[in-house]
């Protein structure tokens, strides 16, 4: 066994290395600067595929996560795996004093998120929470203009989530079940709660939810347990697979909302609404943020060749118009998600050298699981309003 990092060496571990870990993990491996990919772990070796190609014929492949935390000489785990596993391996690495990057959502249940947050305190290790929509560029100019005052003082965000892949991403595999994410306004929705947090500088307080099970129910392309294409994280996007009731390869077992709205009162008096829609044909984000002097929208979540997203902002009275007082446009990003899982992972290694961390932290993180978790026990409890509890002491 080597000895462990000095100086500013770091050697990285990802757990779930299959798709979203391949992806990210890939990034983290810079060995020039210092930042070396030594170990993966996987449920299948099949799953880890070339990743002694890529990285040298040294390269630990296991699936074992056990093995990769008792090495001395990896001070660092990515944690990519499916979200009701968060809290086991985190709270293992964490014990392990290891540092740990953890795919949001932090967990599946409020309890689980303040398990983890406990675990990090005890840790010598540091915790960073993979909350990559905060470096998109387009909410960044959102951010960015609240912060200059254009709109004055922030009264009410709103998000309307067009979930144009639903069927494909998220009716397919794991996602489907609630014993594997609670719900999709958890698991998909963590992301915007959390943007309307920072674009509105509280957190909330009190949640209200409504919703249900109203479209994939009822297509008849199931797969049968047990039948071929039916292992977990098997999916496909394919834009051809339209309209949503007559989509094939769907999982055997769908218990979770695929329209879901939620009712926010933050604890700085702002007020928020958030809706999701798993079965439109277009797929984006749309936020409207309401101040005392003005109103920011976005168009489009991120910039390519072919569509420039911008912001919009209406600070005068009169009729409306389209393009708003004022366009910001938003220059096009390299990278997955609009470069925003590249500016994240560089986001990271910068946390890892000591550095002040643009992402959201821990506390913020487990702020959009009491969110997104209350808020759907109250859409299956007739819309009963939850106050959200404080952060464990400690």
């Amino acid at each position: 066994m080597s000895r462990g990092p000095t100086g500013n060496s770091h050697r990285l571990a990802v757990i779930g290395a299959h798709r979203r870990g391949r992806a990210l993990s890939g990034l983290v491996h810079l060995p020039e600067d210092g930042f070396h990919l030594v170990a993966a772990c996987a449920a299948t070796l099949e799953n880890l595929g070339d990743y002694r190609e890529r990285y040298g014929p040294r390269f630990e492949v296991t699936t074992c996560y056990p093995d990769l935390l008792s090495r001395d000489d990896i001070d660092t785990v990515m944690i990519c795996t499916p979200d009701h596993l968060h809290v086991e391996h985190a709270e293992a690495a964490l014990d392990a004093g290891k540092n740990v990057f953890l795919e949001k959502p932090m967990a599946i249940t409020l309890d689980g998120a303040d398990r983890i947050l406990m675990a990090a305190r005890r840790s010598r290790g540091k915790l960073y929470v993979g909350h990559n929509m905060r470096f998109f560029p387009v909410m960044r100019k959102m951010h960015e203009l609240i912060a200059e005052g254009r709109i004055g003082r922030v009264e009410a965000v709103w998000c309307r989530h067009f979930v144009g892949i639903g069927g494909d991403a998220y009716f397919k595999d794991w996602h489907s079940e609630r014993k594997n994410v609670t719900g999709l306004l958890l698991q998909k929705g963590a992301h915007d709660l959390d943007i309307i947090h920072w674009l509105a500088g509280g957190t909330t307080a009190r949640v209200v939810g409504l919703g249900k099970l109203s479209v994939y129910n009822e297509a008849p392309g199931r797969r049968h347990p047990g039948a071929a294409g039916s292992a977990p994280g098997a999916k496909l996007i394919d834009d051809a697979n339209w309209p949503p009731l007559a989509q094939q390869g769907l999982s055997p077992v769908i218990d979770v909302e695929d329209h879901s709205m939620l009712l926010l009162q933050l604890d700085n008096g702002v007020q928020a609404s958030y809706t999701q829609c798993h079965y439109t044909p277009d797929y984006v984000r749309n936020y409207t943020v309401i101040g005392t002097e003005g109103r920011l929208e976005n168009h489009g979540d991120f910039s390519d060749e072919e569509f420039t997203a911008c912001v919009h902002l209406r600070y005068r009275r009169g009729a409306y118009r389209n393009e708003g007082h004022e366009v910001f446009p938003v220059e096009p990003v390299s990278g997955s998600h609009g470069g925003a899982d590249t500016l994240m992972i560089e986001d990271f290694l910068d946390f890892l050298r000591g550095r002040p961390s643009g992402g959201a932290d821990p506390l913020a993180a487990r702020m959009a699981v009491a969110a997104g978790y209350l808020g759907t026990l109250s859409l299956r409890e007739g819309s009963r309003p939850f106050d959200v509890p404080p952060p464990p002491r400690g």
